[in-house]
């Protein structure tokens, strides 16, 4: 069994796999060394892989080297089964690594675009030949609902529920900044996908993250993949394991 843990800006998923099957999935405010002390005691995982965006607690680095056979600390000399054509690959997220991993993982020799609808937005893109080429980064949908309240003297902060009916134009200031903030999202999926598919090149989209739920129900021929990122990271720790 593998342990993948991907501490992101505001949570750490973490997942255990049996080979390819997921079979457990938990996410944690603050993730600490007793955490990874409880699932070594409630499952027999052999391998571990931690991914971070932040600073890691050595606490849990230490218990992750003393409780498995093999232990990878993902950064960007960690060997991955796709090549990285990013101009400062020191400064690539892990997390967006180990989705372009996923996607192709999802789609062998296919060309993937990747959304990560999280704290902040990523459009990531991997060329049929496995190669990542690049991707941008945007600000996410929470971002921009504080933005608009923080720069600002009187608009209100937003919140939206995923289930929300967002109209094309709001009638009143909560629902003009709901629709300006959703809808200005789904543009800029559909965007990104109108002009990958006028350059003549066939695209599978997946949206992954924590937030795609409300943006996925918009977009037609999506793949939702919830779990894109740990998925990736179990295919790089087995890509390690088995090198």
């Amino acid at each position: 069994m593998n342990l993948c843990i991907d501490q992101g800006n505001s949570r750490t998923k973490v997942a255990v796999f049996n080979n390819d099957r997921l079979i457990k999935h938990v996410i944690y405010k603050n993730f600490t060394s007793a955490d990874v002390e409880k699932l070594f005691s409630l499952y027999s995982i052999d391998y571990a892989i931690i991914s971070s965006v932040a600073n890691i607690e050595p606490a849990v680095v230490n218990t992750l080297h003393r409780l498995a056979k093999r232990f990878v600390l993902f950064d960007h000399k960690t060997p991955v089964p796709i090549q990285n054509a990013y101009d400062t690959p020191e400064t690539l997220g892990q997390d967006r690594l180990a989705a372009a991993v996923g996607g192709v993982k999802l789609f062998p020799n296919e060309n993937v675009l990747i959304i990560d609808i999280g704290s902040a937005i990523t459009f990531d893109v991997v060329t049929k030949d496995n190669t990542y080429i690049g991707g941008n980064i945007a600000p996410g949908l929470k971002m921009r609902f504080s933005i608009l309240k923080q720069m600002t003297k009187k608009l209100p902060f937003v919140e939206v529920e995923p289930d929300d009916l967002i109209p094309l134009f709001g009638k009143n200031t909560h629902d003009a900044i709901a629709a300006g903030v959703i809808r200005g999202i789904i543009f800029e999926v559909k965007g990104y996908m109108r002009t990958l598919a006028e350059r003549g090149d066939t695209f599978q989209t997946i949206m992954t993250g924590g937030n795609c739920h409300y943006i996925s129900k918009y977009i037609d021929s999506v793949c939702e993949q919830k779990h894109l990122v740990l998925q990736g990271l179990n295919t790089i720790l087995n890509y390690n394991i088995h090198a």
